[in-house]
């Protein structure tokens, strides 16, 4: 699946560095996770969706990225999101249409925003769509 020139421009704007630990909610089909997962060298990015469909077809499509270690996919819910064991926080978390991040499900957001706040190391940055094209949230 090719990525969409919106995609694009969003993984574009994200303030990435080669040794970040990436975290996106929402991944849908993991196209946006395929494009940052090929700007890590020693970064990783966990792709997370609350759809088993979504989470299939990112997997299927992502053998190379998964293999290189540089990709993880997850199915869980963001508001159910917790660290595994021995796993490490993030440095960086993105959304791109994410009801619970964007306004149109305020409560749920409120229970996402207190599973990153323990997901992820002190000064990690948030960026939603909805700006130009990102704009950042405090965690």
């Amino acid at each position: 699946m090719p990525a969409s020139s919106r995609l694009l421009a969003v993984v574009e704007a994200l303030p990435l560095e080669p040794d970040l630990r990436v975290l996106e909610i929402g991944c849908g089909p993991g196209v946006a996770a395929r494009l940052v997962a090929a700007r890590l060298a020693t970064g990783h990015i966990l792709a997370i969706d609350r759809s088993a469909t979504a989470v299939a077809q990112a997997t299927a499509g992502s053998a190379a990225e998964i293999a290189s270690g540089r990709l993880g996919i997850r199915h869980v819910a963001a508001e159910d999101f917790v660290l595994e064991p021995g796993e490490q926080p993030y440095d960086l978390v993105f959304a791109v249409r994410v009801g619970a991040l964007d306004g149109r499900h305020p409560a749920l957001g409120v229970r996402v925003m207190e599973r990153l706040a323990r997901a992820t190391r002190p000064g990690a940055r948030l960026f939603i769509d909805g700006g130009n094209p990102l704009r950042e949230l405090p965690i």
